[in-house]
């Protein structure tokens, strides 16, 4: 595959991974209707193709890989069946931060808005 190519099927991959974590309606779509699920998220497949949908957990499994994915779509042009791994929603380990960290993230930390310096 060609890097425009390959370029296009990651942005589909990322746009249906961020839609699959960000609603429930979405991921529930993909379960039942995973063409037009894909097809929303930019990801067009052809009329024939067997479609896989497997749910992998957020952390530590070589589905999750990009590479895994990138070279699993391949394989689908080739053969015609699409195996796609959608990872758990990935959650944010807050046993990391400090307090500080959290009152930042509560009230909004110190980012700005405006791409000038003068806000830090």
């Amino acid at each position: 595959m060609d890097q425009r190519k390959r370029a296009e099927f990651v942005n589909g991959y990322t746009r249906a991974l961020i839609s699959a974590w960000s609603s429930e309606e979405y991921a529930a779509r993909l379960r039942t209707d995973a063409r037009a699920a894909l097809a929303e998220a930019g990801l067009e497949l052809p009329a024939d193709a067997e479609i896989v949908i497997v749910q992998t957990a957020a952390e530590g499994e070589q589905e999750g890989n990009l590479e895994v994915q990138v070279e699993l779509y391949e394989i689908g042009l080739a053969t015609g069946r699409y195996e796609f791994h959608i990872p758990e929603t990935p959650q944010i380990d807050t046993a990391e931060l400090s307090e500080g960290d959290l009152s930042d993230i509560a009230a909004g930390g110190n980012s700005c808005c405006c791409p000038c310096c003068c806000c830090t």
